[in-house]
C-alpha cells in the first residue's frame, strides 16, 4: 500500500469526493478504513471524484484515501480461462475461500495464482541480441488442454532481448526475459503483464471480417448471419429467451475462445449459467467447455458502478487472447445494466440528462465500446477477432429508447427478439421482421464456398414466403380464412412449414441443439421444395385442403429433431419421398405425363 495521500471530503452513494493532490484522472485509489476499490472519475484542484466499485455504507469523512499509481487495470496472463471472476477481475473461487458466500468489502486477491507452476517452453529460434518487438513470441504455456498460451512481447516493450529463461516451470511472477531499451533501461518480463482496461490494445491493421461466426442456429446462420470480428445486438423484453439464445452462441460458436460478462443481470440467471457451463462438453473437443471459456460475473444487487467496468474487463481480456492469435467471441449480457451505471452515476455527478435520463454520452460509450470487436493483424502478425455479442433489455420492449436504439444504429447484426413468439413457445424467438444482418453478401460467398451456391437464393425466398404469410395473417384476422384463396392458403401453410420446420430450434433437444450448416441448408431446400410442389399441383387443381394433410408436411417439421448434423444423408433420402408422394397425387388426378417428365429431369 502507497503512502497516506489524501482523504474523504463528502459521500454520496458510490460517488466519493475526496482531497486528494497530484493523482491522475482515472487513476485508482483505496478509500477508507475499508480499502475499497475506487477510480476517479473527474479532478477540481485537488479535489478529486472517485467511483468507488463496492458499498460505501460506514465510511465517513476525513477517513485516509491512497492512490495507487495507475489505472483500473487487469492482469494478462495464463490461468484467467476456466476461471469466474467478479466485475473487477477477482476470482470468486478465492473470494469464496476468503470472506464465504458473502464478498467481504475491501477485499484484495490477485486475478492470477502467484503459486501455480506453469510449464513454460521458451521459443529456440529466439537468439539472445535478437531485436524484440510487441507480439514477438518469447515461448509457450499449455493453459489448458484445449488451449496453448504464447507469451508473447507486451505492448510498448521495444528493445534487445539480453535474458531468455530455459524451458522449465515458472510461477507469473518469476522472470522469464529481459529486454535491454534503447535508453539502456532493462525491462524485465514474466509470463503476465497489467494493461488498462479503457485503452484498447493495439494492432497492425483492421482487416475486413470474410469468415461468419457459425453458432449451429438455423435462424442466426442462415437468415441473419454475424461474421467472426463482428458485432450484434440481441434486444428483447423479459422472457423473451436473451440468456438461453447466448448460452447457446456460447456453447456451440466456432470462435477458440468464449467470454461471457453477466453485467447487473439477475442472480438466479447468472447462477444458473455458471453451474451449467462447468458441466457442459465443447463440441469441438469433446472436453470440458470452460477449458476455453472465461465467465465475469456482476449480478445487479452487487455495487452499480462494478456494472460499467465489468464490460471493459471483459472486453481488455478478450482482446488479448485476439493478440494471442484467437478468434474470441465475447457475450455481455446485458448492456442496458450497463447503462442504468452510466445513468446513475451521471446523475449523481449532477451532469444534465437527456433521453430518458441517460447522460448525453451514452451514444459515443456505446459506440466505443463496440469499435473494440474486429478482425486485426495482430502485432505478432497473425489474423485474429473479437466478435461483440451485447444483450438490450428495453423496458416493456420498446425498440424505441435510447439504449436500443443507439445499439441499432452501430451494429451490423440485429436479433431481435419477439414476446408474442415467446409466448407462442417459438424459440428461438427471433423476430424475421425486425431482425437484420449487413453481412448477408460477404457471408454468401461462405456460404456458396462450402455449403450450398444457392444458399442466397434459398434464404431470401423464405424470407419473403413468410413475409406474405405474416400480411395474409393480418387478412386472416380481419375477414377470416374463407377470404384467402387456395395459393394464398398455400402461402401460409409453406410459411408455417419454415417456420416450425427451420426456425424453431429446441436448445434442450440433443439432435436438434446443434444444426450444422450442411443440415440447415438441406432442411431449408427441402421444406421450400414441398412448398414448390405444391404450388404446381395447385395449379393443375388439386385442392389445397387434400395438400395441407398430407403426412409429409408433419414428417418435415419433425426432421429437425429426428435427423442429426452427422446424418445429412438421410436427408437427402427424404427428398426422394416428396418427389413420390407429390407424383402420386399427379397420378391419381390423371397428370401422367406430368410425372414422366418429374422423371426425366
Amino acid at each position: 500500500m502507497s503512502e497516506f495521500t489524501g482523504n474523504i471530503l463528502t459521500l454520496n452513494g458510490p460517488i466519493v469526493t475526496v482531497q486528494l493532490p497530484g493523482v491522475s484522472n482515472g487513476e485508482q485509489v483505496r478509500v477508507g478504513h475499508l480499502n475499497l476499490m475506487g477510480e476517479v472519475i473527474r479532478l477540481d484542484g485537488e479535489k478529486a471524484t472517485v467511483q468507488v466499485y463496492e458499498s460505501t455504507e460506514s465510511l465517513r469523512p476525513g477517513e485516509a484515501v491512497f492512490a495507487l499509481g495507475h489505472p483500473l487495470s487487469v492482469e494478462l496472463g495464463p490461468g484467467l480461462l476456466g476461471q469466474i471472476f467478479d466485475g473487477v477481475q477477482r476470482p470468486l473461487s478465492k473470494i469464496f475461500a476468503e470472506s464465504g458466500d458473502y464478498i467481504a468489502r475491501g477485499l484484495t486477491v490477485t486475478p492470477l495464482a502467484r503459486d501455480q507452476l506453469w510449464t513454460f517452453n521458451s521459443n529456440s529460434r529466439l537468439p539472445l541480441g535478437t531485436h524484440v518487438t510487441p507480439g514477438t513470441v518469447l515461448g509457450k504455456v499449455q493453459e489448458t488442454p484445449s488451449i496453448s498460451h504464447p507469451i508473447l512481447v507486451p505492448p510498448n516493450c521495444y528493445g534487445e532481448l539480453v535474458e531468455l529463461a530455459h524451458a522449465g516451470e515458472y510461477t507469473v511472477e518469476q522472470v522469464i526475459a529481459k529486454v535491454k531499451r534503447d535508453n539502456d533501461e532493462i525491462q524485465t518480463l514474466r509470463l503476465y503483464h497489467r494493461w488498462p482496461v479503457r485503452t484498447p490494445r493495439p494492432y497492425q491493421n483492421r482487416d475486413h471480417a470474410v469468415v461468419p461466426l457459425l453458432t449451429g442456429q438455423r435462424i442466426l446462420d442462415t437468415f441473419f448471419p454475424l461474421l467472426k470480428g463482428g458485432k450484434a445486438a440481441v434486444p428483447g423484453p423479459f422472457g423473451a429467451g436473451k440468456t438461453m439464445l447466448q448460452h447457446q452462441v456460447a456453447r456451440w460458436s466456432n470462435a477458440d475462445i468464449v467470454i461471457y460478462v453477466g453485467c447487473g443481470e439477475r442472480g438466479n440467471e447468472l447462477v444458473d449459467i455458471l453451474e451449467s457451463f462447468p458441466h457442459l462438453t465443447d463440441p469441438h473437443t469433446g472436453r470440458s467447455l470452460m477449458e476455453r471459456t472465461l465467465l465475469i460475473a456482476n449480478t445487479s444487487n452487487m455495487p452499480v458502478v462494478a456494472r460499467e467496468a465489468s464490460i471493459y474487463v471483459g472486453v481488455t481480456i478478450a482482446e488479448y487472447y485476439r493478440d494471442l492469435g484467437y478468434d474470441v467471441v465475447m457475450v455481455a449480457d446485458s448492456t442496458s445494466r450497463w447503462a442504468e451505471a452510466l445513468r446513475e452515476v451521471g446523475g449523481r455527478l449532477g451532469q444534465m440528462p437527456v433521453e430518458e435520463g441517460y447522460p448525453a454520452y451514452l451514444a459515443s460509450r456505446l459506440a466505443a465500446f463496440y469499435e473494440r470487436a474486429g478482425r486485426v493483424t495482430t502485432l505478432g502478425g497473425n489474423k485474429a477477432s473479437v466478435t461483440l455479442i451485447g444483450a438490450v433489455s428495453p423496458p416493456g420492449g420498446d425498440f424505441s429508447e435510447p439504449v436500443t436504439s443507439h445499439t441499432k444504429e452501430i451494429v451490423q447484426t440485429f436479433w431481435a427478439l419477439s414476446k408474442e413468439l415467446a409466448d407462442a413457445r417459438h424459440y428461438p424467438s427471433i423476430d424475421w421482421n425486425d431482425s437484420f444482418s449487413a453481412d448477408v453478401t460477404i457471408a454468401q460467398q461462405w456460404w456458396s464456398e462450402n455449403v450450398d451456391s444457392h444458399w442466397l437464393e434459398y434464404r431470401n425466398e423464405a424470407l419473403k414466403l413468410l413475409a406474405q404469410a405474416d400480411e395474409l395473417a393480418r387478412i386472416v384476422n380481419l375477414v377470416g380464412p374463407e377470404a384467402l384463396s387456395s395459393a394464398q392458403r398455400w402461402v401460409l401453410e409453406g410459411a408455417a412449414l419454415i417456420r416450425e420446420g427451420v426456425l424453431q430450434q429446441s436448445a434442450v433437444d440433443d439432435i436438434d441443439s446443434f444444426c450444422s450448416p450442411q443440415k440447415q441448408m438441406l432442411l431449408l431446400s427441402l421444406m421450400l421444395q414441398i412448398y414448390h410442389q405444391g404450388v404446381k399441383l395447385l395449379e393443375l387443381g388439386v385442392p389445397v385442403q387434400q395438400l395441407s394433410g398430407l403426412p409429409i408436411l408433419a414428417q418435415a417439421r419433425r426432421l429437425k429433431s429426428a435427423v442429426s448434423s452427422a446424418q445429412v444423408e438421410k436427408l437427402r433420402n427424404f427428398e426422394e419421398e416428396i418427389r413420390g408422394v407429390f407424383n402420386k397425387i399427379l397420378v391419381e388426378y390423371g397428370y401422367v405425363d406430368s410425372v414422366i417428365q418429374e422423371s426425366k429431369a
